[in-house]
């Protein structure tokens, strides 16, 4: 009787854990592939972080229209330089609305291997619309973009907020002269797959 007991507690226990799984896997994510969980879920990270650590980064979260955060670019260089990386593209409610890629190259000598995280606070449908143009967006032509610097005091009010896309790096780690956007081409992918 024991025995059976402790068979029937484990039938049930089984079919509690299975169901909690099924719960568990929310509606937004049924369907997408590892790494794209993976991705939207360091793009999530990241922009909080971003948030904890920077008042301005949270005041343009008010006002700004949809966020594209890379949470992951490797800038690597010996005599040329290369910098790449795959973001996210959410509305202010966190919904994911694309994935996108971020490139840059550079010539001249230089050195090093350096990691650093950047979003871009796009504030108008005009700079909404021209990342999600066929050809994408490169930084520095087209809408106007302000770098917003960790150490610069700037104030925002809603008078002030004029500019198309603000742009915040962040979380620079390694070794290499410099870290810059200008001339980054971005361009829309398709959801990245396992």
């Amino acid at each position: 009787m024991q025995i059976r007991k402790f068979g029937m507690t484990s039938s049930i226990l089984a079919i509690f854990v299975a169901l909690a799984a099924l719960i568990l896997v929310t509606p937004a994510q049924a369907g997408k592939s590892k790494r794209v969980i993976e991705l939207e879920s360091q793009a999530k990270v990241s922009l909080d972080k971003l948030y904890a650590a920077n008042g301005k980064a949270r005041h343009l979260r008010t006002k700004a229209k949809a966020v594209l955060t890379f949470p992951s670019v490797m800038k690597i260089g010996f005599l040329g330089g290369i910098q790449t990386g795959t973001g996210v593209l959410t509305d202010m409610k966190g919904r994911t609305l694309g994935y996108y890629n971020t490139t840059a190259g550079s010539f001249g000598y230089q050195a090093g291997i350096k990691g650093f995280h950047y979003s871009l606070f796009l504030m108008n449908d005009k700079a909404i619309d021209r990342l999600t143009a066929a050809g994408g967006l490169q930084l520095g032509m087209g809408p106007s973009l302000v770098v917003v610097k960790a150490g610069k005091t700037m104030g925002f009010t809603t008078t002030t907020l004029d500019k198309d896309i603000y742009a915040f790096i962040y979380d620079v780690k390694g070794i290499f002269g410099g870290v810059g956007i200008e001339g980054t081409k971005i361009t829309k992918i398709s959801a990245p797959s396992d």
